[in-house]
């Protein structure tokens, strides 16, 4: 078993940046991929990016590109999505994810609770 536990949302305002941090523990956080994945009011839940156990490797929904940036600490079993250029769009829970394999799908193991993001205009 892996237990995630997000933190760093908030409410902010257009413009502003804000960092996520996802703390694992349980199995070897190195062995696995890690994802953040995000859902907006009404919406179904969606990718936002993912990293590669190494963190060689990252992957981000096309909206993100060139905003976003995930991270990761393996010897502190942590990874981060720092988010610039926040817009209204980006308000959402934001969920961490650890799976075998970096996908866009919802195809990982285990899931954190979620942390609340709300840019306003």
């Amino acid at each position: 078993q892996v237990q995630l536990v997000e933190s760093g949302g908030g409410l902010v305002q257009a413009g502003d940046s804000l960092r996520l941090s996802c703390a694992a523990s349980g199995r070897t956080f190195s062995n696995y991929a890690m994802a953040w994945f995000r859902q907006a009011p009404g919406k179904e839940r969606d990718f936002v990016a993912a990293i590669t156990w190494s963190g060689r490797s990252t992957y981000y929904k096309d909206s993100v590109k060139g905003r976003f940036t995930i991270s990761r600490d393996n010897a502190k079993s942590l990874v981060y999505l720092q988010m610039n250029s926040l817009k209204p769009e980006d308000t959402a829970v934001y969920y961490c994810a650890a799976g075998p394999r970096p996908t866009t799908n919802e195809r990982y193991d285990y899931w954190g609770q979620g942390t609340q993001v709300t840019v306003s205009s």
